[in-house]
């Protein structure tokens, strides 16, 4: 039998769609799919239909590359999705590491604390953890293209209205409501919501590479600001980072307007975790349901939805409350070394570069072994990490332990995108990722600003160290829990 799908999905104008559906049982031949009324002229539409009638190949001549858009899981436009997708995020993530590498600059000028100078970061992640939620439902109801494009303007002025900020409060502001609430919050978790609709076979790749745009953003814009403010100083910087924001992420947005075809795991009520038997998995979960029952009646792990989505968001707080004391204050930690703020720059760009090879390796090990092993995972080597920086604050051994502690904890976060596919269902899933992912950024933004006021208190980062190993303690504590219950189900 010989096969010719076509398949164009044209955003929201689906309804418009010109439905091929025809089986030409004498030739075994039969045509799927929907092209646009508008892209799909009658002479293409009457070769292919005469072609198939007749047992030949369509000629479509310079019309072929119309067809090229496969919406199916694991297909090639899936790939270029997902790099359009990799670089949307690179880009968005300048709001978290730009603020990072100027808050030095930013204390001397406007004359403040280091917990005030701080402030701005904690506004900023708060902003991009509301606003991925937000965004998410955007995305569920309109597709991800909306958002993309309302956030990348948003987040491209904002950079360069508070290059032009006069006074503390006033940059706070537009950094918490412009570009994290409303701008950059459309590139993190949504994104990684939809790369993994795009997936199936790799699914846990595919967001460990959409997520390492985070990370990519981590080692590229540090060294790029901060020679920027050489130059320029921070306004400056700010302003041209502004400028490239509108330029580049407008265009790539437009890129991301089609939807992918439903997938069996899209109908499916959950994704059964890989390391685990899934037919048992299933049958609890049949045992739980019943025909017209919603999924808040179900139970995930023995425990309630709500339940358990609860304990991801607060083991989300407390492994970024642990991972927010290296990446936000390194730069400013090695100037109170004089070591100067350009080490510090590098060894924020070095952390995050490495985070960005542990993403990929903790993507492959979660297709193997299941989202929660592998948090789990990150979790324990990310307090090892953190224990390194007690006793060692040299040079030389900064660089190893930012190096080793961007290996060890770059997995975490992707980590929870992969466990909410596992548990619950595709619809929706780009709100509960959000939610999940929200509150690893709410972890960020309390321990930023958590670790400068016990720098202020104490005068040194030593107690702040310690405090982030408590915090990665209660997230190890929390996933152990689950994982166990998970274990328990699968028996």
């Amino acid at each position: 039998m010989m096969s010719l799908a076509i398949g164009f999905y044209y955003g929201p104008s689906e309804l418009d769609s010109f439905k091929l559906n025809r089986h030409f049982p004498n030739r075994g031949h039969r045509l799927d799919g929907f092209i646009s009324r508008d892209l799909l002229c009658e002479g293409i539409r009457s070769e292919i239909f005469a072609a198939l009638s007749s047992g030949r190949a369509p000629i479509l001549g310079d019309h072929a590359a119309m067809f090229s858009f496969d919406p199916r899981p694991d297909s090639p436009y899936a790939w270029f999705r997902l790099g359009v997708a990799l670089c949307l995020m690179t880009i968005g993530g300048s709001s978290m590491y730009a603020i990072v590498v100027i808050l030095p600059q930013v204390q001397a000028d406007f004359g403040i604390s280091r917990s005030a100078a701080s402030f701005p970061y904690t506004m900023t992640m708060i902003g991009f953890g509301l606003g991925g939620v937000v965004m998410g439902r955007l995305a569920d109801r309109f597709g991800i293209r909306l958002p993309l494009l309302f956030g990348s303007v948003l987040l491209g002025i904002g950079f360069i209205l508070a290059s032009y900020a006069g006074s503390l409060w006033p940059f706070v502001l537009i950094q918490g409501i412009l570009i994290g609430l409303l701008g950059s919050s459309a590139t993190f978790g949504p994104l990684m919501a939809d790369s993994s609709f795009w997936f199936e076979k790799r699914r846990g790749v595919a967001v460990a590479i959409c997520a390492s745009g985070n990370y990519l953003a981590g080692a590229v814009w540090p060294p790029i600001v901060e020679w920027g403010m050489r130059l320029y100083g921070w306004r400056g910087t700010y302003f041209g980072i502004g400028v490239f924001v509108l330029l580049t992420m407008v265009p790539l947005s437009a890129l991301m307007r089609r939807r992918p075809a439903e997938s069996k795991s899209s109908e499916s009520n959950a994704i059964s975790p890989p390391a685990f038997d899934s037919s048992s998995l299933q049958a609890s979960s049949g045992a739980n349901m019943t025909l017209g029952t919603s999924f808040n009646d179900r139970l995930v792990l023995g425990l309630p939805p709500n339940l358990v989505m609860a304990l991801l968001c607060v083991a989300g707080v407390a492994c970024c409350v642990a991972m927010s004391m290296p990446q936000v204050h390194i730069v400013a930690y090695c100037g109170d070394l004089g070591f100067g703020a350009a080490r510090g720059a590098q060894m924020l760009s070095l952390m995050l570069a490495c985070g960005v090879v542990s993403r990929l390796i903790s993507g492959v090990i979660s297709d193997r072994i299941g989202g929660l092993r592998t948090l789990l995972l990150g979790s324990l080597l990310q307090g090892i990490a953190l224990l390194l920086f007690l006793p060692f604050d040299g040079l030389v051994s900064l660089y190893v332990i930012s190096a080793l502690f961007g290996l060890f904890q770059g997995g975490i976060v992707p980590a929870y995108a992969i466990i909410v596919r596992e548990l619950f269902p595709a619809q929706g899933a780009a709100t509960r990722v959000s939610m999940a992912l929200m509150s690893t950024l709410l972890g960020m933004a309390l321990g930023g600003w958590l670790s400068g006021k016990i720098f202020d208190l104490t005068g040194t980062y030593t107690a702040a160290f310690i405090n982030g190993i408590g915090w990665n303690l209660l997230n190890i504590s929390i996933i152990g829990f689950l994982l166990m219950r998970q274990r328990r189900r699968a028996r």
